[in-house]
C-alpha cells in the first residue's frame, strides 16, 4: 500500500477504465521493437498529475516525444485500487500495455511476477545501471523470487521516487494547547496529545474505511514500528522466520494503539471515513494531526490556510516508509526496448530534480538543487532514515489480500467492535496461512 504514495490515489474512475491522452514518441533506431506496426507505446499510471511525481512524469513525456518523435504515446490513467483488481486479467491478455506503474510487495508485485506476467528487468538494470540509483532499502521490493517473495531473485520493478510517513500539525493549535516544543518520545507525544484534548482539540485526523481508510492502518504500524528492530521487521515482510503477533512489539504496539482509540486521540465515528476525508478534515482545521507521507506535502502546502510543520513518530526506533511504486514491464509488452527507455527518462535529472523541487523525495536527485527550506528538510529527513536503515515498509506487502484484511480489522477496532488481542489472533491465522501459501 503503500500502499501510497502510502499512496495518492485517484477515485472515481471504473475498473481499469481509462481517459488517454494521446502524445507522440519511437526508439533510437525509429522502429518498434517487437512491434505490430501500430506506432503506438501505451504507459498505464494512477499518480495524480498534480503531485511532484505526476508533475516529474509529464516533463518525462515531453523528453520521451522528443527522443522519440515518430511513435505515438498513450498515457492511459487508472487508480491504485482498480489496478491492483484487475491487473493479473488485463497483463494476461493480449493488449496490454508497454509500461505500468505496479504496488509493491509480495502481495501485488509479487504475484505478478511469480506468475510471468512481468519481464525481468536484470539486463535493463545492467545496461542503464539503476541499481546505482536504485539500492540498499530502496531496492527491497524491486527483486522477488521465484514464489514472488521480495527482498532477492530477479529485479521486475524500478522506483523513482521513495516515501516516508510522519505526523503533519498545525502550529497555532499546538501553541493553543500549550505544547511548545514538539514531542521526542512516545510518552511526551502522549502528554501532548492530552494537552489537545483538553484544549478541545482532536489530537489525530484519522481514517478507517475498508477502502482508501489508510490513516488508522499507517497509525497502527506506526507503534508497531516505533519498538520494532530490523530483525522484527525483516522477518515479518521477507518472511525470513516466525513471527509470533501475541508478542514484543506487535503486542505492545497494538495495544497502545487501542489505548489511542480509547482515549480519543484519533477522533471518533472513524468507520467508513477516507484518507481524503481525514486530509480534508485537517485542512479545514477540525484536527490538530493528520499521519500522511510526502504525497500529500504539495496539496498541504497548497491548501492550508495555517501554518504547519511536520515531524515523524517521536523516538521511534524505525519509521514507515519504503521507495514509491514501481515501473514494470508486462512480459507481453510489445515495445520492451521503448519501456526501458522510458523508465531510464523517469530517473533523468531533468525529471528527478524537478521531482525534488516539488517535495517528491527523488532517488536519483540533486538535492543541492532544491531551493526552499521546507522542501530540502523534508528531503533531508528522508536521506537520513534512508542512509540509518530505519525503514519499515508498510504492512500490507508481505502476503496477498493483506491490505484489504488489515483495513477491515482497522474498522472494526476503530468503531471498538474488536480488541487488540482479537486482532492479533486474526492477524496471526490470516498471515500464517498466507506465507504457507
Amino acid at each position: 500500500m503503500r500502499a501510497i504514495s502510502r499512496r495518492q490515489v485517484l477515485t472515481g474512475l471504473g475498473a481499469l477504465s481509462v481517459s488517454a491522452l494521446a502524445l507522440t514518441a519511437c526508439n533510437p533506431s525509429g522502429q518498434q521493437s517487437g512491434s505490430s506496426g501500430s506506432g503506438t507505446f501505451k504507459i498505464l499510471q494512477y499518480e495524480d498529475p498534480t503531485t511532484p511525481q505526476g508533475q516529474g512524469w509529464q516533463k518525462a513525456v515531453e523528453l520521451f516525444k522528443a527522443k522519440h518523435p515518430d511513435v505515438t504515446v498513450d498515457v492511459q490513467q487508472t487508480s491504485f485500487d482498480a489496478f491492483r483488481q484487475n491487473a493479473k486479467i488485463l497483463l494476461s491478455g493480449n493488449d496490454v500495455p508497454d509500461v505500468v506503474e505496479f504496488n509493491k510487495g509480495n502481495a501485488d508485485g509479487g504475484q505478478l511476477a511469480s506468475q510471468g506476467l512481468l519481464e525481468p528487468l536484470n539486463d535493463a538494470v545492467s545496461q542503464f545501471g539503476w541499481d546505482k540509483k536504485v539500492s540498499g532499502s530502496m531496492a527491497a521490493f524491486a527483486k522477488y523470487d521465484e514464489e514472488g517473495k521480495a527482498g532477492s531473485g530477479d529485479w521486475y520493478g524500478i522506483p523513482n521516487v521513495g516515501e516516508y510517513v510522519y505526523f503533519y500539525y498545525n502550529k497555532a493549535k499546538f501553541a493553543k494547547a500549550g505544547i511548545t516544543d514538539l514531542p521526542t518520545d512516545l510518552a511526551s507525544f502522549e502528554a501532548a496529545m492530552d494537552k489537545l484534548k483538553a484544549a478541545g482539540e482532536v489530537p489525530i485526523s484519522s481514517s478507517a474505511s475498508t477502502s482508501q481508510g489508510f490513516n488508522q492502518m499507517w497509525v497502527w504500524y506506526s507503534l508497531v514500528s516505533a519498538e520494532a528492530t530490523r530483525e522484527d521487521i525483516d522477518d515479518f515482510m521477507f518472511i525470513r522466520d516466525e513471527v509470533d503477533f501475541k508478542s514484543g512489539p506487535w503486542k505492545s504496539g497494538t495495544e497502545r494503539f487501542q489505548q489511542w482509540i480509547d482515549k480519543g486521540y484519533v477522533g471518533d465515528q472513524l468507520g467508513g471515513l477516507s484518507f481524503e476525508q481525514a486530509t480534508v478534515n485537517f485542512l479545514s482545521e477540525k484536527a490538530a494531526m493528520l499521519p500522511w507521507n510526502n504525497g500529500m506535502f504539495a496539496r498541504i502546502r497548497k491548501d492550508a490556510a495555517f501554518d504547519w510543520g511536520f515531524f515523524i513518530m517521536p523516538g521511534a526506533n524505525l519509521s514507515m516508509g519504503s521507495s514509491g511504486h514501481l515501473w514494470g514491464v508486462p512480459a507481453k509488452s510489445k515495445n520492451k526496448e521503448l519501456a526501458y527507455d522510458w523508465i531510464e527518462t523517469t530517473l533523468s535529472p531533468e525529471v528527478q530534480n524537478l521531482i525534488g523541487e516539488q517535495g517528491g523525495l527523488p532517488l536519483a536527485g540533486d538535492i543541492n538543487v532544491i531551493s526552499d527550506p521546507l522542501t530540502k528538510e523534508l528531503t533531508e529527513k528522508f536521506n537520513e532514515v534512508v542512509k540509518a536503515d530505519t525503514l519499515s515498509f508498510y504492512p500490507d506487502y508481505p502476503v496477498p489480500g493483506f491490505l484489504d484484511f488489515i483495513q477491515n480489522h482497522m474498522q472494526a477496532m476503530s468503531n471498538k467492535n474488536e480488541t487488540a488481542s482479537q486482532y492479533l489472533d486474526a492477524l496471526q491465522t490470516f498471515y500464517d496461512k498466507g506465507t504457507k501459501n
